[in-house]
Parts: structure tokens; C-alpha cells; sequence
């Protein structure tokens, strides 16, 4: 079997576009695969045309290893994000059509199952307004819809400081939060890189009655050491690794002790396998992983599929129960989130397929999502400052 050619599809919501990746064969065999770009969908595609023609037709798509390997190192340069992630949606399809041409999930293909369902949290649920009433009300919906775990970033435009009136509004909060979804869900604190880590370790200080099972990106991901002084100063889990694109660039962060969950996107770091040799190195370090996601239904197979075989896995990002529910339609076949689990993909490969008339109803956007622009949480520009 070869490798014939891709084609690229983008699906737009106003705050993402989903860059889809179809892998063709000569024996008519399709794989998909998908990543979704921060701005970077236009860089992400053109790499794509290029590495089809130097890397990708004509390979073997079994021989997932070697092309990989080949589009990682065969251009000489550095892969960074965006041929880190056309490598990770070329290597999803591939494991796709190795599925269908066995006859078997991918999870079979990666050593067999480790657990029968995967816990989820529900992340895209607080587009309302910053009282603790309404993220009373909303967290309760997502408790109610069987979910067990939510997380949330309730710091405004937070940047590197935050006054006593934000932080007392980002406490009230996580309280009211907390009150909704009771002691025994879980509550996990997005902080998006935002803070120093005096500001970061002072708030850790006051959320840490709230019992957050982590706080996310406390500082900005490029300084390991300061990473490492809050959680030399909190005894609250950390986790990260989101933004780092390259499973090799981890090595520091296991050896500085500094994370307790780490948060690979199987979208922009290479791929299923990549991100399952990175869960084995951070099994020997005793850390748990949990996978970034804030893709479509093609991108949250890939991370079941991963979640499935991986012993350390903690728990599963999921936005398409409250954020675009409709984007599930693009590629039907995902299992639904069901009392707060997953269950295990069941049909060969990837296990969903990628419906073309039903992506034609999301034409591309021009997606401009700004963490730091007030009114940033509803994910939609024209409530934006």
C-alpha cells in the first residue's frame, strides 16, 4: 500500500478553524486526521503541500516510524509548532488506515486497553457573564449534563499581576464553582500562562481551600525555573506542556520536578505514538498526563484512542458538549460523554469519518482568539474589547 496524496479541509467556528487532513492510498483506503491552529492555519497547510511532495507520497502508510521520522528531521531544520503538528495529522491518518486495513481499533494497535472508559472534563461552558450567579448557574448545567470534572480559567486579562478587585473576583468564582459542583467533582483552575509566580503562588494560596485538583500554566511556559518556584510554593498539583511542541523539549521539565500532570496536544506534537512514548518517559517521572484538547471529533479520537492503552492518564479535555456542539457532525462516530466517561472507540481505526457535505457548513473563519482581550471567555468577537 502507498501513500497517493493529501487533501486539506478547514472547518470555522468565530473563535477556531479545525484543519482537516485526509490521507489517500492506492487501495482506497482514507485516513484522517486534525489540528487546530491558533492563527497559523494558512502556515499550517502550505507546510503540508510541501511535505506531500518531499515526504508523504508515494510512503507506506504502515511505516508510520520512518515517515515521521523523515518530516521531523529530513528537512534539516527545527520542527516547531507547525511541522509538529502535519506531522501529528499525516501520523493520525495513518493510524486510521492501519486500523481499517486490520480491522481493528487503534488502542488494539498500541498494546491493548489499560481501562474500560475514559473520564472527560467539560472545558468552553462559562461564555456568560463574570458573577459568581452566573457561573453558579453554568457549572451546575455541566454537572447536570453528567460530567464530573470542569475546568475554567477565571482570571479576566489577568497579566502578570492582578489587583485585589480581580483577585477577589476570581476567588468568588472558583467558590461559587465550587458550591455548584460540590465536593466530590472535580475542579481544575486554567491560568494560561498568565502570571509571575509571586502573583501565582499567592493566589494558589487562596484557591487552595476550593481543593483544585491543578492549577494550569500558573507562568508563562518558557522559564522552567519559574514554573519550578511555585511549585516549590504550593502544595496544589501542577500541570503543563501544552505549548511545548517537541516530546525531547520535556526532558528539563521532568528533571526540575516542577509539574505533576503534563498536557501534550496530540495535534501539535507529532502525533498518537509521539505522544504516547512522551506518557512512558513521564511514567518513570511518576507524572500523570493529561491531554490537551481543544479540537473536533477527529482530534478527540486520537486522544481516546491514546487515553485507552496509556497507564498514567488522569483525565480527557472536552469542548464540543458546550462549545459548537454541532462540530461533532463533521466526523460522526465519537463516542458521547456519558455520566462523565468516554467510552472506548470500538470501530477499526480511528473510528469516525469524515463527513464533507456536513464540514461545508462551517466555512472557514477569521478566528482570532485573544486570551487577553476582555470578554475574552464568551469565544465570540463581537463581544470582545
Amino acid at each position: 500500500m502507498r501513500i497517493t496524496g493529501i487533501s486539506t479541509h478547514v472547518a470555522g467556528t468565530p473563535w477556531r478553524n479545525l484543519t482537516f487532513v485526509q490521507v489517500h492510498t492506492d487501495e482506497g483506503l482514507t485516513g484522517v486526521g486534525e489540528a487546530r491552529m491558533l492563527s497559523h492555519t494558512d502556515a499550517l497547510i502550505g507546510y503540508l503541500a510541501e511535505a506531500e511532495i518531499n515526504h508523504i507520497k508515494g510512503s507506506d502508510p504502515f511505516d508510520i516510524e520512518d515517515l515521521v521520522h523523515r518530516m521531523k528531521y529530513g528537512d534539516y531544520g527545527r520542527a516547531g509548532e507547525i511541522v509538529m503538528s502535519g506531522i501529528a495529522c499525516v501520523e493520525m491518518a495513518c493510524w486510521d488506515i492501519l486500523g481499517k486495513a486490520l480491522g481493528q481499533p487503534v488502542w488494539r494497535l498500541l498494546g491493548g486497553k489499560v481501562r474500560d472508559k475514559i473520564k472527560a472534563y467539560a472545558n468552553g461552558w462559562y461564555t456568560v457573564d463574570l458573577t459568581p450567579e452566573a457561573f453558579h448557574d453554568a457549572a451546575k448545567k455541566v454537572i447536570e449534563r453528567g460530567y464530573k470534572a470542569l475546568k475554567f480559567d477565571p482570571f479576566g486579562t489577568g497579566t502578570m499581576e492582578l489587583d485585589y478587585a480581580e483577585t477577589m473576583r476570581a476567588v468568588s468564582l472558583v467558590e461559587a464553582v465550587r458550591d455548584a459542583i460540590g465536593p466530590e467533582a472535580e475542579l481544575l483552575v486554567e491560568m494560561h500562562g498568565r502570571f509571575s509566580p509571586a502573583t501565582a503562588i499567592r493566589l494558589a494560596g487562596l484557591l487552595a481551600p476550593f481543593n483544585p485538583s491543578w492549577l494550569e500554566e500558573p507562568c508563562p511556559p518558557e522559564n522552567l525555573k519559574a514554573l519550578a518556584k511555585v511549585s516549590a510554593h504550593t502544595d496544589l498539583p501542577i500541570a503543563t506542556g501544552e505549548r511545548i511542541h517537541d516530546r525531547i523539549e520535556f526532558r528539563e521539565l521532568f528533571e526540575s520536578q516542577a509539574v505533576d500532570i503534563i498536557q501534550p496536544d496530540v495535534g501539535h506534537i507529532g502525533g498518537i505514538l509521539e505522544t504516547r512514548k512522551l506518557a512512558a518517559t513521564a511514567e518513570t517521572h511518576y507524572t500523570m498526563i493529561a491531554p490537551h484538547n481543544v479540537g473536533g471529533p477527529v482530534l478527540t479520537a486520537a486522544n481516546l484512542h491514546l487515553a485507552a492503552c496509556t497507564p498514567n492518564f488522569k483525565i480527557q479535555e472536552h469542548f464540543n458538549d458546550f462549545a459548537d456542539s454541532a462540530i461533532k457532525g463533521v466526523a460522526p462516530g465519537l463516542p458521547e460523554v456519558v455520566d462523565g466517561y468516554f467510552s472506548l472507540p470500538e470501530a477499526p481505526g480511528l473510528g469516525v469519518e469524515l463527513d464533507l457535505d456536513a464540514l461545508a457548513e462551517f466555512p472557514r473563519q477569521q478566528a482570532n482568539f485573544n486570551l487577553f482581550k476582555e470578554n475574552w471567555h464568551f469565544r465570540d468577537p463581537a463581544r470582545t474589547k
